[in-house]
């Protein structure tokens, strides 16, 4: 059944998206200091090696020491442990892709599935719990999740729109008819064809607004969540954010990986997010074309997507892990 989009639901207003944007600050990169998280991070390895061929683009990392990992290839779900490395597939996918993806503390996975919309996994049993078509509109390329108390928040990389999924009370999953449409308007100007434009999603610090990066021009906009209406954040004299995949805001520090730059920019925001000041650039020799970030006791972790590598069932992956 086709989805019927709803206008913007009531219940998700500016104080919630507050919340999570508290939340957001204050959990990123926490557990950093100290001497017992100092030992673990000299002993945590800096590369995790993924299956053969299993093509990351996606990455989680819950409160514990637990990373998961989308594949673009069939959809499967890679759960790696940060103290040691090792790990293993814990849903198997549907023969689709796997693009964002981020783990809530109830332990479900909200997944994006590029032209097959969403689906939410049970994380410790990878039993899929719900799947949702984001919109009937063709071409559609659900890229990135942001989850926010209320709701699971998606980008399309073919539509100008966000794509909402309302939260119950409890956590409780909406009806497959109850997907929000929030369509883009304001500063965003849509490139035609399938060209990405839509692609990292994030809060600002003061969780107001909503962040997303248009991966075709290098622009960062920030977003009424009720309305739609973008407004270009104002990064100063920094270089376009060309190729502008994931973000990861950890207090007013925005991470904004540039997948072909193999480079992470760091950016001080305000506190609405209307405004930002460049203050350095991640780059690591071992990146090879990384999509996106999470975090973990201080240090970075980053799959690297090896988009220019023809993908073969023998294609080796990893994660990388920066320092913060």
């Amino acid at each position: 059944m086709a989805p019927e989009h709803r206008s913007f639901a009531p219940h998700l207003t500016r104080r919630r998206l507050l919340a999570a944007g508290a939340a957001t600050a204050g959990a990123v990169l926490g557990g950093s200091a100290g001497t017992s998280a100092a030992a673990a991070e000299k002993t945590r390895p800096t590369v995790l090696h993924l299956p053969n061929g299993f093509r990351p683009e996606g990455i989680t990392i819950g409160g514990g020491p637990y990373a998961y990992l989308g594949s673009l290839g069939d959809g499967s779900i890679y759960r790696a442990d940060l103290r040691t490395g090792e790990g293993s597939i814990i849903s198997t996918g549907p023969g689709t892709p796997s693009v964002g993806l981020k783990l809530d503390h109830r332990g479900r996975l909200f997944v994006a599935g590029r032209g097959q919309g969403a689906r939410v996994v049970d994380a410790r049993t990878g039993e899929v719990l719900a799947s949702y078509v984001l919109t009937t509109a063709t071409p559609t390329f659900a890229n990135d999740v942001f989850l926010t108390p209320r709701a699971a928040w998606f980008t399309d990389s073919f539509q100008p729109a966000l794509y909402a999924l309302p939260l119950g009370r409890h956590g409780e999953l909406p009806d497959a008819d109850e997907v929000v449409k929030v369509t883009l308007s304001g500063d965003w100007s849509q490139v035609a064809g399938e060209v990405v434009n839509a692609n990292g999603i994030t809060a600002t610090p003061d969780g107001s607004a909503l962040l997303v990066v248009q991966s075709g021009v290098g622009g960062l906009h920030r977003v009424n969540p009720r309305t739609g209406v973008t407004q270009l954040v104002d990064l100063g004299d920094a270089a376009p954010l060309t190729n502008g995949d994931g973000l990861l805001l950890s207090g007013r520090t925005l991470y904004v990986v540039q997948n072909r730059q193999n480079a992470i920019d760091v950016f001080k925001l305000a506190a609405d997010g209307r405004s930002g000041v460049f203050q350095r650039r991640i780059t690591d020799p071992l990146f090879d074309v990384p999509t996106t970030v999470a975090a973990y006791q201080g240090r970075l972790y980053l799959p690297n997507a090896r988009f220019t590598t023809t993908p073969t069932p023998q294609t080796t992956y990893d994660v990388i892990s920066v320092p913060a």
